[in-house]
């Protein structure tokens, strides 16, 4: 039976600020971690993967508990990217709209350090930031985390894997009577060791059942396709996914911007996302993925968090993830709110050998997708082939005098016939 987020002993302002959000039904890890924060006093660790509601797990009864009379920073929410930290900052302020004395500060690159030193000067309470911005503004003496009462470690098996450098220093200036609430994907044995030497013994463990309602609604797909088909296999993929809106997901910087120049020289619809890109650059793809001008994100594993965009018809693996938790986060971003998903991973023979352990640990079971034919790709190519000349701007550099001259060249010919030799034209220079 559903539990009413009313039920959970959150407040009046916050719960008319959930009525404006439309939220009243608690989700799973809501339902178990909300009571633990508001009535315990125990550190908690939460298996939870994105889409679960957790920043509403953690955020609600947060803010609630804010003592609006200290003036000193009462929580830290610690996450791995600008852009979940930007999503759980914009969160928290809608949740907190109706209790405008609660001071919430979001810390990460994209502004400037200055600008962030001055702006903590005023009284704050709540502080979402990266590891790496965060450390920055402690060691220059900036933040005051004496009063510190919360911790939140959210995405930490990634945090942990890519950001230990930053993280561990946070660590060791923590308050050591604060609680430390920490949210993962899955459970790496590095993360245990943390949460043995950083966190209480008798912290509280929650699982959000990950591997079966996380997954519900995705239809968890694989190609098996040789390495020189790869590309040809992914268009052919996304001819049948028009109309959809996708990420596809690569291992490297380096891939992502070779993929994403290879669907440009196309003129295919999409934006490239990794982490050595400009913030400007990133919020600028990202809010045109949002709004619909770009159809196809081109992403790294880390950069992809924090994207909650609704509505997303598939993502593709075209490189395997070396983990299982980086699977969850990737699947996870498709199949949300309810709605149906696809997660397609195209792989070659050798790798074939690696999905029973994503099964196995996941709890969940993949389909093979047999390629399509030569001939099926040689047709899908031409149909990319056209849709980019389609799309092809007119050259106005070309003289008029050659213009006119090839103009006369296929003057008798009628646009059945021009189409016919042009396609001809292209089929023979392409086999």
């Amino acid at each position: 039976m559903s539990t009413l987020i009313s039920d959970l002993g959150i407040i009046h302002p916050l719960q008319k600020a959930l009525t404006d959000l439309e939220i009243t039904v608690a989700t799973d890890i809501q339902d178990q971690v909300i009571p633990v924060i508001l009535g315990q006093n125990e550190d908690l660790v939460a298996l939870a993967k994105t889409g679960t509601g957790k920043t509403a797990a953690f955020g609600l009864p947060l803010i609630q508990l804010v003592d609006v009379d200290n003036k000193n920073i009462q929580t830290v929410i610690l996450s791995p990217t600008r852009e979940l930290s930007q999503q759980i900052f914009n969160n928290l302020k809608d949740f907190a709209k109706y209790i405008p004395e609660v001071s919430i500060v979001l810390l990460t690159g994209g502004n400037t350090v200055k600008s962030q030193i001055e702006e903590l000067k005023s009284p704050t309470h709540i502080i979402v930031a990266t590891p790496g911005r965060f450390l920055d503004l402690l060691e220059k003496g900036a933040l005051d985390i004496k009063s510190l009462k919360n911790l939140v470690l959210d995405e930490a098996d990634e945090m942990f894997q890519a950001l230990k450098d930053d993280l561990m220093p946070i660590l060791k200036a923590m308050p050591k009577n604060r609680r430390t609430y920490l949210f993962s994907a899955t459970m790496p044995g590095e993360l245990k060791d943390i949460v043995h030497n950083y966190m209480s013994k008798n912290a509280v463990s929650i699982n959000s059942e990950m591997a079966t309602v996380g997954h519900q609604g995705i239809d968890h797909q694989y190609i098996v396709v040789e390495p020189i088909e790869k590309l040809d296999v992914l268009l052919h993929f996304l001819n049948s996914q028009e109309g959809g809106r996708g990420i596809i997901f690569c291992k490297t910087k380096a891939a992502v911007n070779k993929l994403a120049k290879n669907l440009a020289i196309r003129k295919i619809s999409s934006g490239a996302l990794h982490g050595s890109l400009t913030q400007g650059i990133r919020d600028r793809i990202m809010d045109q993925f949002r709004e619909g001008y770009i159809d196809i994100l081109v992403a790294t594993d880390l950069v992809a968090r924090g994207i909650d965009v609704k509505e997303l018809a598939y993502v593709v693996n075209y490189h395997l993830p070396d983990t299982h938790e980086a699977y969850v986060h990737r699947s996870g971003r498709t199949g949300r709110a309810g709605a149906n998903g696809l997660s397609m991973t195209i792989i070659q023979q050798e790798e074939v050998k690696e999905i029973a352990g994503f099964e196995q640990e996941l709890g969940i079971k993949f389909k093979e997708i047999k390629k399509a034919d030569a001939e099926a790709i040689e047709w899908n190519n031409t149909l990319v082939w056209a849709k980019k000349v389609f799309k092809t701007k007119p050259n106005r550099e070309i003289p008029d005098e050659v213009r006119q001259q090839v103009k006369t060249i296929f003057h008798h010919l009628t646009k059945e016939e021009l189409m016919d030799k042009v396609l001809s034209n292209y089929l023979a220079e392409n086999n």
